[in-house]
């Protein structure tokens, strides 16, 4: 298990509940979290094609923050944890 601290925001859920490991992607929906920086969208773009052409992923969400500096909304936070089984949230320049 891997323990990452997010500097901007308080964690929401208790420590232990975080989803199971995936053991493929293979047929997985994967989503994305742009958080607004110059050139994370190309990046996330070029990930998106490798993960479904290489991976096997059947679809890729993306969705954009409004602003590096704020968290996600709730809605679309809900929105992808309701549709993803693995979300990244990425950063750019």
């Amino acid at each position: 298990m891997v323990l990452l601290y997010d500097p901007t925001a308080t964690r929401q859920d208790e420590p232990g509940t975080a989803g199971k490991k995936l053991d493929t992607l293979s047929g997985k929906v994967v989503g994305f979290i742009d958080n607004a920086k110059p050139n994370f969208n190309h990046l996330v773009d070029d990930l998106a094609d490798l993960l479904v052409a290489k991976y096997g992923v059947k679809q890729v969400i993306k969705r954009r923050k409004r602003s590096a500096s704020v968290p996600a909304p709730d809605e679309i936070v809900r929105e992808l944890s309701g549709e993803c089984d693995v979300v990244i949230a990425g950063s750019g320049d």
